[in-house]
């Protein structure tokens, strides 16, 4: 047997370093619902589809689209030659996102809504969760990298208005960082599919507290936990703890702190943790650390009563999202999975760089689940 095994060895080991291999661990990943490897590709369109778990009928065909030129009227169709080929990637291929310069272009490539409803794609409703990964080599850019979150084109942000306008239909997505930490990962959830806290945009959101490292592949994941009622985000594999101070003051995070205690409720029976700051003959001050909030709170000393609260710190990865994923009523009322850029007012450059394969799984991966899908594919990976 010992000369069999030596022939083999070499095949072996090439084996376990292929991109059919990696994928072949993904798809046998329970929950499993579509990997974009960008090498698949529909037979008559030519279109990037999906990699589908069995028994799924729907078409995730990516089609390319100018998102400018469906919403504003304006600006050149986009095509599959506006997302060039790195001819590499953890699965085989990767497209690039471009910084486009003509403001009337911003191609995205996009499921229909009519082709994903009420697919294993659309996560939505009591009792479900998500999870969605990406591997990416990030080049500039805050915003969208996938996921289903139309933004609406009904937010006035230029003196053009729209000419096709819709609300905003947001389910779940990646995105690198936003206002909430420049290009990290973070994980945009939202329950109503518009804005929260009473602010004109969705303000429900995790995010890791390092960036995405330049010139090199990273695993940038979002997992959505209906059960525990978390979302949080993940940067190869690590769910780093991320704690914001002062979060009135910060120019995301402002938003929950300001809705908490009336809209945003993070549990907070017990503390975890006391420590006493200050006392005097009248009153006491303590810091009441819960699992998601610090809270400095001030007691009568003789009734021993709380006189006042103060949100102190918040937690913001994981962060607390008791809430359900929107769930579009019908087709017209839900947004597309898009992957690159979202469909948004704002209308900006967004995320650039290299996408070399987007999966989504209908279920909360676990800590060591991810810990396993980041090793998948090997860093360094050829990158440009």
């Amino acid at each position: 047997m010992r000369p069999v095994l030596v022939i083999l060895l070499p095949t072996l080991l090439l084996a376990a370093d292929s991109p059919q291999l990696r994928i072949q661990q993904l798809t046998r990943t329970p929950g499993f619902v579509a990997l974009w490897d960008f090498v698949t590709r529909h037979p008559t369109t030519r279109n990037f589809t999906a990699i589908t778990a069995p028994g799924e009928p729907h078409d995730f065909s990516l089609v390319p689209i100018n998102y400018i030129r469906e919403f504003w009227n304006a600006g050149r169709p986009a095509t599959l030659d506006d997302f060039p080929l790195l001819n590499s990637g953890p699965f085989g291929q990767a497209i690039l996102i471009r910084p486009e310069t003509d403001p009337d272009f911003r191609p995205v490539l996009l499921v229909p809504r009519a082709n994903l409803h009420n697919s294993g794609l659309d996560v939505k409703g009591p009792g479900q969760s998500v999870t969605l990964i990406a591997w990416v080599i990030r080049h500039s850019g805050n915003h969208a990298i996938a996921g289903i979150w139309h933004e609406g084109t009904d937010l006035q942000h230029h003196s053009s208005s729209a000419t096709r306008v819709e609300p905003g239909m947001r389910q779940y997505a990646l995105f690198a960082g936003l206002a909430a930490n420049n290009g990290a990962s973070a994980a945009h959830v939202s329950e109503n599919g518009r804005n929260s806290f009473g602010d004109r945009y969705a303000r429900n959101l995790s995010v890791t507290p390092d960036p995405i490292p330049p010139e090199s592949w990273s695993v940038v994941a979002l997992v959505y936990d209906n059960r525990r009622r978390t979302v949080t985000s993940y940067l190869n594999g690590n769910a780093a703890d991320y704690w914001i101070e002062n979060p009135e003051k910060h120019p995301f995070f402002q938003w929950p702190a300001k809705a908490w205690g009336r809209d945003y409720l993070p549990p907070e029976s017990k503390p975890r943790k006391r420590t006493l700051l200050s006392q005097d003959a009248a009153t006491r001050t303590e810091l009441h650390q819960y699992e998601f909030t610090r809270i400095r709170v001030t007691l009568d000393r003789r009734t021993r009563k709380v006189t006042h609260r103060q949100l102190i710190a918040l937690r913001v990865n994981p962060f607390f999202f008791n809430h359900d994923l929107y769930s579009p009523p019908s087709i017209d009322r839900g947004g597309p999975f898009t992957v690159g850029r979202v469909i948004h007012s704002g209308r900006s450059v967004g995320f650039t760089g290299y996408i070399g394969g987007v999966a989504v799984f209908n279920r909360a991966l676990s800590r060591a689940d991810m810990r396993r899908i980041s090793r998948i594919a090997p860093n360094p990976l050829p990158h440009p």
